[in-house]
């Protein structure tokens, strides 16, 4: 039996079983097995299929819009960057991704039009595969529907999650330590939906039979999988309705007209702030303050700031003083690890 009927016998059995305590770890170890089969699936197509979508990150942080065929993608391109994406009254106009800057507040952001993907994306249809895995490296989801075409905000969605995509989440707050003996001991910081048998089973499925295993949240089993697999990205999403010049619609999404403008201003300022940037401005030693800043990604260090201004900083790095939140006292000498708070002034001395 290949993969594939191994992975929908796996799907229809999981829609059989009814959902309980009592099958709750038999529940878990089949997702388990499920997630974990469609990982190896998707080592073979990648072994066996060019990547012929990639994106080249340029500026202080890469935005992906990503939606249906058709539904302004471009449009919202060009009206929000310098770029010159097709524009077209037919599926599928945006044949790779296109790329446009956009400057706000300091910050270069990068934006890029990719092309229209369809229910059915995660799994190859048109393409689908492709362009997602090449919107992993983004660092924020634009998804953008129109409002004829409310139904897609969810198929997208999906299709991103089918394609190891967690939008709006935070890393599953897990630390295994796998060791010789002593079978699987599990704790936790708070109290546990699941029980310790469902956890052992799911454990099981991956070949860890003796480990510490601490959870510091009150973790889902697909949660749980997700951790043991390490192959899902996490990224930050805005949703966006185009075409509001037509039609107004009653739906929890940023509403636009990017033909006429319309809340273009307040789709860069949600854009800016869920990229979560941070200013930092340099004091080369014995000079003056740099009147323009730094943009960064909260949660920089001193050595993000050395690589931006040449990776020879970091070779011959010797120390930093830092004035600003950041730091106990001005001026305090501080490493290359150094996490760095919006506002600081920053020395570098090599």
């Amino acid at each position: 039996m290949d993969l594939l009927q191994q992975i929908k016998q796996l799907e229809e059995e999981i829609k059989r079983t009814p959902y309980n305590k009592a099958t709750e770890h038999h529940i878990g170890r089949l997702k388990a097995k499920l997630a974990r089969l469609k990982e190896e699936l998707e080592k073979e197509r990648r072994k066996s299929a060019r990547q012929t979508i990639s994106i080249k990150k340029e500026g202080d942080a890469t935005v992906a819009l990503v939606g249906f065929p058709s539904v302004g993608k471009s449009s919202l391109l060009n009206a929000l960057t310098n770029a010159k994406s097709e524009v077209g009254d037919y599926d599928f106009t945006t044949k790779k991704p296109v790329p446009g800057i956009m400057e706000y507040k300091h910050a270069t952001i990068q934006i890029i039009d990719m092309p229209g993907i369809v229910e059915g994306a995660a799994s190859g249809r048109g393409r689908g595969r492709e362009v997602l895995s090449a919107v992993r490296i983004a660092d924020l989801i634009v998804i953008v529907a129109d409002v004829f075409k409310l139904d897609s905000i969810e198929i997208v969605k999906r299709e991103l999650y089918e394609a190891g995509i967690r939008l709006d989440q935070k890393p599953p707050d897990v630390v295994i330590r796998r060791k010789d003996r002593g079978g699987v001991k599990i704790s936790s910081t708070v109290p546990l939906g699941l029980d310790e048998r469902t956890i052992a089973e799911i454990l099981k499925e991956y070949k860890i039979h003796n480990a510490d295993v601490l959870i510091r949240e009150n973790i889902t089993m697909e949660r749980l999988i997700d951790a043991l697999n390490g192959n899902c990205v996490y990224i930050p999403s805005i949703t966006v309705v185009n075409k509001i010049d037509i039609m107004d619609v009653d739906v929890n999404a940023i509403k636009v007209s990017a033909t006429r403008g319309i809340n273009l201003d307040l789709l860069k300022e949600e854009i800016y702030r869920k990229l979560r940037f941070i200013k930092v401005y340099l004091k080369p030693p014995g000079e003056k303050m740099s009147e323009k800043p730094m943009i960064l990604r909260e949660g920089a260090r001193i050595e993000d700031v050395c690589r931006k201004i040449h990776n020879d900083f970091v070779e011959n790095f010797k120390y930093a003083r830092v004035w600003g939140r950041s730091v106990k006292h001005e001026g305090q000498r501080v490493g290359l690890d150094h996490v760095l708070s919006d506002g600081d002034v920053v020395s570098i001395y090599t």
